[in-house]
């Protein structure tokens, strides 16, 4: 059996190393609980994400030139000392293909997790875990990534949204006594969220939590859907509506609130684990709370402050998907490249044609992009940056929609051998599917992403037109905001990228700056046409969001790759002209999206969409027979 010791005693004699240098609090410790909470952001400061100020019209770049360099000597050191043992647990201890046909993770497996310490990465050292930051961890999670998803989701349950709760929004009390539990104490942790019914509409979950007459108690009644990881943990991060009373008017209310539950309350049961597509060994049940008594100092943040704890746990855990994906991706496209080079087809190589150059040279690019925006998010997150949600929406949505576009062409490329089970691919296939449904379905990340920039532009261009009916008090706004629009409008004082980029990309910041200027202008004019009602042009919304996408990936590639001419990195060439590549694609279609916004034909064409989905609808069915008229 592959043993671990000499592994932990050198993770503790780093954790002594950076104790000795002064980080010793669970605050100074865990990077992540003091730069993830974007709900902490001073209102008063300006915004500083790139895609928030992309919606109005302004360049903000100080989230994006030049790319993060997080990571400080020693923290470098501790991330290569984790990278060999992580390796040899996924060749040597852990079997993925084993995992998928019994649905199980034997005890062995589980057992050299922990002692791996890959499912404490975040749990600051004191309190037994690696006190890892986020850049640290998206090293791991890609590694993991590359060999088994079921079982990296299964980490990842437990160490981001089933621990990241507490490490947040935790009291110190909490801390103390939960996070040793989640470590050294090898008990998992969950996250209790969706209900039947709700899916996306987290707000209305219907579980109830209600004080005991006595005040020390809630009593806790409601079922949980999906939770995963819910058959191993004994410990969950679970939400429910509580009365609340408005000081002011006396009101009483339900709103959402967060509470620390553990198993051993009584009360909370599950049945068997769901059945999945893909994803096996990574259990997911459901979770019925049958009057379980949960103490007031359980109660997670404030009463009240639930439906923002929820959502912010999402937002720091999203980039982590990305890291598990660009895993996957990376072990596709190794799989493919393999297969190309070295299978003959009509007295040449596969590589050798022009169609299976074109694939394998966008798999590349589409994992480059990928994997720049994972460590762009992690990484300014790790240099404290507050504003990333918007960000960490983009990744999730980009990095799960690359990886099955990967996957499905390394499969393709394979030919009948990436459909056999002995290929590896197909699993990796099934595994990524639900990845575009969980942590925020995408559809759902399109309108909040459209619809959070286009709140904050509104605000903007309001403000600009309360200034113009006062423009000799309000000269300072008028100059600021007005400037820019009307420059745009005619042609001048156009978004430059060039001064920040490598000379080889100079083309390609081009071909950004003026997608930004064209989606700027599409915004306004959106906002102008439609006013309040822009949340119910849902056609247009997802080409808005499709827009930012593809600019705030365009943006962070140019960063990455500038990054890697500058150090003059190995594959450096590589790098430039992928994102010479993606450039050209991403503004290509940034402009057809315009123009599918804009366009009166495409406005007739949604219409007909909406009375064919409706008449489907109403049909339960297509409604209309085969040719024959015999069904």
């Amino acid at each position: 059996m592959f043993r671990f010791k000499p592994i932990i005693r050198d993770r503790w004699n780093t954790v002594n190393s950076l104790m000795r240098h002064g980080v010793s609090s669970v605050q100074e410790t865990s990077i992540l609980a003091r730069a993830s909470s974007s709900a902490v952001r001073d209102s008063r400061r300006p915004n500083r994400s790139f895609l928030m100020n992309l919606f109005g019209g302004k360049l903000q770049t100080s989230e994006l030139f030049p790319y993060p360099e997080p990571l400080d000597g020693e923290q470098k050191e501790y991330a290569r000392a984790l990278v060999d043992p992580v390796h040899k647990f996924f060749t040597e201890v852990n079997d993925a293909t084993r995992n998928d046909d019994t649905s199980h993770v034997d005890s062995r497996t589980i057992d050299a997790l922990w002692d791996l310490g890959l499912l404490s990465v975040y749990v600051p050292p004191e309190l037994g875990g690696l006190g890892l930051c986020n850049v640290q961890s998206v090293l791991m999670a890609e590694i993991s990534g590359s060999y088994d998803l079921a079982l990296s989701l299964l980490i990842g349950a437990h160490k981001s949204i089933g621990t990241k709760g507490i490490l947040l929004y935790g009291s110190e009390q909490q801390k103390q006594k939960y996070l040793p539990m989640l470590s050294t104490g090898r008990v998992f942790g969950a996250f209790a969220l969706t209900e039947p019914g709700t899916g996306s509409d987290a707000a209305s979950i219907k579980t109830k939590a209600v004080l005991s007459p006595c005040g020390k108690y809630y009593t806790m009644n409601g079922t949980k859907l999906w939770i995963s990881g819910g058959g191993l943990a004994d410990i969950f991060t679970t939400f429910a509506q509580v009365e609340t009373i408005d000081t002011r008017t006396g009101e009483k209310r339900n709103k959402m609130s967060a509470f620390i539950v553990e198993r051993s309350f009584g009360g909370v049961s599950g049945p068997v684990p769901e059945d999945k597509m893909g994803l096996k060994c990574s259990v997911t049940n459901e979770l019925f709370l049958d009057d379980v008594q949960v103490p007031v100092e359980n109660v997670l943040g404030e009463v009240g402050g639930g439906f923002k704890i929820a959502v912010s746990i999402l937002n720091s855990g999203r980039y982590g998907l990305g890291a598990m994906l660009s895993g996957t991706m990376k072990a596709c496209i190794e799989r493919a490249a393999i297969h190309v080079s070295d299978r003959v087809q009509f007295g040449r190589k596969l590589i050798e044609f022009e169609n299976v150059q074109e694939k394998l040279g966008l798999m590349a690019t589409h994992h480059y992009v990928a994997q720049s925006l994972t460590y762009m998010v992690s990484g300014n997150m790790d240099r404290g940056s507050v504003d990333f949600h918007l960000e960490a929406a983009v990744s999730k949505v980009f990095c799960t929609e690359a990886a099955w576009y990967v996957c499905d062409e390394a499969i393709q490329l394979l030919g009948g051998n990436g459909f056999m089970k002995s290929g590896g691919l197909e699993r990796f296939l099934r595994d990524i599917r639900v990845f575009r449904i969980f942590e925020g379905a995408n559809d759902v990340l399109r309108m909040f992403i459209a619809l959070t920039g286009i709140r904050s532009a509104g605000k903007d261009l309001g403000e600009l037109q309360r200034a113009l009916k006062n423009p000799l008090g309000s000269m300072g706004v008028i100059l600021a905001e007005g400037s820019k629009r009307v420059g745009r409008s005619v042609g001048l004082g156009g978004t430059e990228l060039r001064p920040f980029v490598a000379s080889e990309l100079q083309n390609a910041a081009k071909q950004c700056g003026e997608s930004i200027d064209a989606f700027s202008n599409t915004v306004e004019s959106l906002l102008r046409a439609h006013g309040k009602g822009i949340t119910e042009r849902q056609f247009q919304l997802a080409r808005v969001a499709d827009c930012a996408i593809d600019i705030y990936s365009m943006a962070t590639v140019l960063s990455r790759a500038t990054r890697a001419a500058r150090l003059n990195l190995p594959l450096a060439e590589q790098e430039l002209l992928m994102t010479q590549i993606w450039c050209k694609e991403a503004s290509d279609r940034v402009h057809r999206n315009i123009n599918r916004i804009q366009s009166g034909s495409f406005k007739e064409n949604y219409r007909r969409m909406a009375v064919v989905a409706k008449h489907i609808s109403s049909q339960r069915g297509i409604g209309f027979t085969n040719p024959l008229e015999i069904d």
